[in-house]
């Protein structure tokens, strides 16, 4: 997939996921960009785990199946960053 299609996925999913977490999560557009693209890759590889068993650094591509793997991701990714967030703020 070329860049320009990564940041318009990453976008879509980012948005989505922010959407529907619940809660404040900041970053602005490119934070929404990266959280997409990051949640992209997390989809990818759970998708891939799910499918096939093995455990492989995957990417979702650009398509609704693979915007919903995306957003899940981002999902995924917003709790692993809070959890975080929250422990170190301790």
């Amino acid at each position: 997939m070329n860049i320009l299609a990564w940041i318009v996925l990453g976008l879509i999913a980012g948005a989505i996921a922010k959407a529907i977490y619940p809660g404040r999560q900041g970053g602005g557009i490119l934070g929404t960009i990266l959280l997409g693209i990051i949640g992209a890759f997390v989809g990818g590889t759970l998708g891939t785990f799910l499918s096939t068993g093995t455990l492989q650094l995957a990417a979702t591509t650009f398509s609704i199946p693979g915007i919903a793997l995306a957003v899940l991701g981002a999902i995924v990714a917003i709790f692993i960053w809070n959890a975080i967030n929250r422990r170190s703020a301790v």
